[in-house]
């Protein structure tokens, strides 16, 4: 795999093209299109090998691989006319849109495979959740930090929805840094402690060997600091409010992709 096309070069976008091109000599070559095209400029300037298009038709030609991650409500005119070959493998990362869909926008026969990239691919330390499985966007994403395909699109929905948490994780570090800032710390000096507290739990994760319930145990002693914390502050309601927010996001999800199939979806024949 020597060309990858890119349309539309949003966050996960330019985090794939970093990602590809500071993988080594066997980078392969990357074709961008004109949207986002002082992203897609700067891309091109920073990294050999690295061009951009006249227009998307352009980067679906010159492509073996092509990645779709426009806007799921941009999505039908940034596609509207274009003509993709049986040849080519396609790579939807585009948030709430089925395969279905996008194959009845782009009227292919080309295979067609979701994926959920995040940020960290650009530095190719994040696993990639992708289904149905191919041999090409396994490959792809493997040099991206791991592959993950699962089983079917049910599954794919349950990842998707954990990727949904992201946010509320930086925004609970930000509460403990305001927090400690209203009793007087200084805010630059909370936030880089919160930073690099929370940095070395991201790097215990790495460890494998254990799993996440035995990494929690290991952190804390008993009647401990960060135990009454879990006990009282993350006490059963919360776990529960946590686990409905997911519950109704997993609804959600599957909802969209029955609308796209004309409400056949396993989903809801299994309901």
């Amino acid at each position: 795999m020597r060309h990858i096309g890119i349309i539309g070069v949003g966050e996960i976008g330019r985090a794939i093209v970093t990602g590809l091109r500071d993988g080594g000599d066997a980078a392969p070559e990357v074709f961008l299109s004109p949207r986002g095209a002082r992203a897609s400029a700067e891309l091109a300037e920073r990294h050999v090998g690295v061009r951009v298009c006249a227009g998307n038709q352009e980067v679906v030609d010159r492509s073996e691989v092509v990645v779709i991650a426009v806007r799921r409500d941009d999505r039908h005119d940034a596609l509207a006319g274009l003509r993709v070959a049986g040849d080519k493998v396609v790579v939807n990362v585009m948030a709430g849109v089925a395969n279905d869909d996008l194959r009845r926008t782009l009227a292919t026969e080309a295979p067609i495979v979701r994926a959920v990239p995040l940020p960290a691919v650009r530095e190719r330390r994040s696993v990639t959740v992708t289904w149905p499985s191919h041999p090409a966007t396994d490959a792809l994403f493997e040099h991206l930090g791991g592959v993950l395909p699962v089983a079917d699109e049910q599954a794919f929905d349950v990842f998707s929805a954990l990727t949904g948490t992201l946010t509320t994780h930086y925004a609970y570090l930000a509460t403990l840094t305001a927090w400690a800032t209203r009793h007087g710390v200084p805010a630059e000096d909370a936030e880089r402690y919160v930073r690099g507290l929370f940095q070395g739990v991201g790097r215990s994760l790495s460890d494998e060997t254990r799993a996440l319930r035995q990494l929690a145990a290991d952190h804390e002693t008993p009647r401990g600091s960060n135990e009454r914390i879990r006990t009282t502050w993350f006490d059963p309601a919360n776990s529960e409010a946590l686990t409905a927010a997911l519950d109704a996001l997993l609804v959600d999800l599957g909802a969209d992709r029955a609308a796209d199939d004309g409400g056949r979806s396993p989903m809801a024949e299994r309901g």
